[in-house]
């Protein structure tokens, strides 16, 4: 065993509810032992401009035109997070090594090698004075991947931890809903030999659909426990146009973006039933990614362990089960591991790896050319 890092991952993710935050030990291999997490939720009006924001980055240009205010936007939401970093470290009572900061996506096209998170590294390592790592897909994007899911290496290290206490098969599958919806398909550490054993990609959207129609058609953010979807009626004839028009993800082989989603297809439908048809276009899409890995890997079907917003979504799981003969779907807290942190724990894994300049993307997940180093170390204080 290498010497045990203390690390603390950020991570916002797309669905833009606020910054999870956690705090890991690890040695960046198998080592990992959770020591706090704390969320921090973001308030309307600072939601309201990275709406605004995405929305308006449809395609490259987008970046420059709208510079000032993506500068602007970036500093508050930095700030935000020193906020989170500095209450936390408060809390915790803990001093930690490293910080890995994932920031906050607003635009993402691996073909055009261009990613952008908001979030200043420099500015939160001068105001926390603390070394930090981030700008984690960059290099991947130069290596030919897809900069995403950047979270599969870690996966791996759960997925080994769970099987040592509680003895379940591999390989395990592990489905994250988060704004996109990614799978996992991971081995033995012992066998891996080299870590590119590790099999996964980005499947369809997760709660991004689901919570947009939410929020344009109510005051609420999200669809709580999926009641809203169960108390609605599924228009099987939208539900089955929109599926045959959607040929976006047939290869598996791109990672994605909200914005390759539209929830369009449901205009004219009460709140309940669009919530309802957009919750099972997304659980068919789902659905149909965790059957191609099967299908790739030969891998036990049966088993997925789900993290991510998404698990708590009831309406959504059960019409991902009834897509299958037979399946179990079982949140990731069932093994001891808090699914609404893997994130944030990932990226403090991250950052540990990124330090010990170990690879955390590899060609069979993200695609890259070959393992590949990332995040930008910046110590400015």
């Amino acid at each position: 065993m290498g010497k045990i890092y203390s690390a603390m991952g950020l991570m916002s993710g797309t669905s833009l509810d606020g910054v999870d935050v956690s705090i890991i030990k690890s040695d960046g291999n198998k080592e990992i032992s959770s020591i706090l997490n704390e969320y921090f939720e973001y308030d309307h009006d600072l939601i309201q401009k990275i709406l605004n924001i995405r929305e308006k980055i449809t395609h490259s240009e987008g970046l420059n035109k709208h510079l000032v205010e993506i500068k602007d936007l970036e500093r508050e939401i930095t700030l935000f997070h020193v906020k989170a970093v500095k209450e936390t470290l408060e809390k915790s009572k803990s001093s930690v090594d490293l910080i890995g900061f994932h920031g906050q996506t607003i635009f993402h096209d691996p073909d055009k090698k261009i990613t952008k998170q908001l979030g200043d590294g420099k500015l939160l390592s001068q105001l926390t004075k603390k070394k930090v790592i981030y700008n984690f897909r960059k290099n991947d994007l130069e290596n030919g991947g897809q900069g995403a899911p950047l979270t599969p290496i870690f996966h791996n290290v759960l997925a080994n931890k769970i099987n040592k206490k509680f003895n379940l098969e591999f390989p395990l599958n592990i489905l994250n809903i988060g704004g996109i919806s990614n799978i996992t398909s991971t081995v033995s550490w012992e066998n891996l030999g080299q870590i590119d054993k590790i099999y996964a990609f980005d499947i369809g959207p997760g709660n991004c659909l689901i919570d947009e129609w939410i929020r344009k058609n109510s005051k609420k953010k999200y669809d709580n426990d999926g009641l809203i979807a169960s108390s609605g009626i599924i228009d099987r004839l939208i539900l089955n146009q929109a599926l045959e028009n959607f040929t976006e993800n047939s290869k598996y082989k791109k990672s994605l973006d909200v914005k390759d989603f539209d929830i369009f297809f449901a205009k004219g439908l009460s709140l309940e039933n669009g919530a309802a048809t957009i919750s099972s276009f997304t659980a068919k899409l789902i659905a149909d990614g965790m059957k191609y890995s099967h299908g790739t890997r030969q891998s036990s079907m049966h088993k997925w362990l789900v993290c991510g917003g998404g698990r708590k979504n009831k309406f959504l799981i059960e019409s991902i089960k009834n897509n299958f003969e037979q399946i179990s779907i079982e949140p990731i807290d069932q093994y001891e591991i808090n699914g609404d942190f893997v994130e944030s724990q990932a990226f403090a894994y991250l950052a540990i790896r990124s330090f010990l300049k170990l690879p955390i993307t590899f060609p069979e997940t993200t695609g890259c050319k070959k393992p590949t180093i990332g995040g930008v170390i910046v110590e400015n204080f």
